[in-house]
């Protein structure tokens, strides 16, 4: 099973992994993940799949199966498949709280472990956390676009996969979406489900009207009647309106859904012609390959919409096609002790920084978001509220900024599983999104804009830059010898 099976990770994972058990590699090490631009050319992201992920971790083995498929690549020592038997990550993880919004450049995750056990999971923790994080943040995108409107994900026939449609209809959850249209993600995570009917039901059925009113006689509280089979505005809403009346004189309502055609002028149409009718209480509802630019044009020119369907672009990420996490070791158990290390690149981007790292979010006085901060996490490099600081740009360059934290700075990065054990409390999906959606309040709205955002601060502390510079220099030197 895919759910617990330690195969789940990329083959170069576990040619490492023999290797550092062969050579008696066991030292303690530290892996971060992060990502190195954000999606969408937007301004933020949103950290989600953390639930998920350590869900995974613990149950995290090698079946038999799973051993006996390793032994037929005739690669690996029976020795190892043997150690791999009784694999389980034992190590301590550190992450961020999901539904954080969150920025390049900065560890969202800090894995601490002997060198095979973080090796191992390098698959899992991209894999899950990626996918995630780019759904969450493109329906954050969506949900804001709308007008923090009600916006109903349904893209689970054009997802990519069963776990994919699932993962999607979560994370989805997370950045806004009121409900989704995946009963089986209702079910898990306790979604609200939403749907009605699809062309076949009213193609089924001799005319438009009958097919409306056996939906209403069977679900007077929740019809929806699905206006554009034949002709929106000919036939389609004229027929909703008949069935309508009757539930409007129960004291019920109702709504109309449009899934083609111009949704700006149809839905203007739509709404005029109900409201002619005195149903001023029925409700639009519109989807067709929906997203967030679209979303927001439609809301600027004031299109009458009052629920956003959106399947495809949302659950796919859309325009773009994954998220950009990497995961990299920072630190590693020396002779002299812990060893900072870093990845060197001609791309100063690819450059990572070194250490066992903490962030820190600077708020100021009236708790709005000023930068974040990465730093050494240790007590010779915590941030303190009142504090005088320079901070620099994680480049290693000459930018920088003076501060004094006039309000607060809070670390990020909190201990989720220690010694393989999960220590943490786990939220619930409904917590995770209240927290995403009040957590993106601290920050300015030029962050927010779909069109060239404002690009918000990540730098570095002091010590942390003499750290990366000592290692650039020490690195350049052997080059130059």
């Amino acid at each position: 099973m895919i759910d617990n099976s330690a195969l789940f990770t990329d083959f170069y994972s576990l040619t490492m992994a023999q290797g550092y058990w062969k050579n008696n590699r066991a030292e303690n090490s530290v892996f971060e993940m992060f990502f190195r631009h954000q999606p969408f050319d937007g301004g933020y992201s949103i950290f989600a799949g953390l639930g998920t992920l350590l869900e995974k971790i613990k149950n995290f083995v090698f079946s038999d199966d799973d051993i006996e498929f390793l032994k037929s690549q005739k690669i690996f020592e029976n020795g190892f498949t043997d150690f791999l038997k009784t694999f389980r990550f034992n190590g301590t993880l550190w992450a961020m709280d999901e539904g954080t919004v969150v920025f390049p450049h900065e560890p969202l995750i800090r894995v601490e472990g002997n060198l095979i056990e973080c090796q191992i999971i390098e698959g899992l923790i991209l894999n899950v956390i990626n996918f995630q994080s780019l759904i969450a943040t493109k329906a954050r995108r969506v949900w804001l676009a709308s007008g923090r409107g009600n916006v109903m994900e349904f893209g689970l026939r054009r997802a990519q996969g069963p776990d994919g449609a699932i993962s999607a209809s979560r994370a989805a959850y997370i950045g806004g979406a009121q409900g989704t249209s995946n009963t089986l993600a209702g079910k898990i995570f306790g979604i609200p489900v939403m749907g009605t009917m699809a062309h076949s039901w009213i193609m089924s059925f001799e005319s438009e009207e009958e097919a409306f009113q056996a939906y209403a006689d069977i679900y007077p509280d929740k019809s929806i009647f699905l206006i554009d089979t034949y002709d929106t505005l000919k036939s389609g809403i004229h027929s909703a309106i008949k069935v309508g009346n009757k539930l409007a004189d129960q004291g019920k309502v109702f709504g109309v859904r449009l899934d083609s055609g111009d949704i700006q002028y149809l839905s203007t149409e739509v709404r005029k012609i109900l409201d002619n009718a005195g149903l001023k209480n029925a409700f639009i509802t519109v989807s067709n390959d929906l997203d967030e630019n679209i979303i927001e044009m439609l809301v600027k020119d004031g299109a009458p919409v009052n629920t956003w369907g959106v399947g495809t672009r949302l659950v796919t990420g859309g325009s773009a096609a994954a998220f950009t996490g990497v995961y990299k070791l920072a630190s590693i158990q020396g002779r002299k002790g812990n060893m900072p290390v870093m990845k060197f690149s001609d791309n100063p981007e690819k450059t990572t920084n070194p250490g066992v790292k903490q962030v820190w979010r600077i708020k100021d006085k009236n708790g709005f978001a000023v930068a974040d901060v990465l730093g050494i996490d240790d007590e010779d490099d915590v941030l303190k509220d009142g504090g005088h600081y320079c901070f620099w740009h994680p480049s290693a360059d000459y930018r920088h900024f003076k501060h004094t934290i006039d309000g607060k700075a809070e670390p990020l990065l909190k201990k989720r599983i220690d010694k393989g054990a999960i220590t943490a409390e786990q939220c619930s999906l409904d917590e995770i999104k209240a927290r995403c959606e009040s957590d993106l309040e601290t920050f300015d709205s030029t962050y927010k804009r779909l069109l060239n955002p404002h690009i918000y601060k990540v730098s570095v502390t002091d010590r942390l830059r003499a750290l990366k510079l000592e290692l650039i220099q020490k690195h350049l030197g052997k080059r130059q010898i």
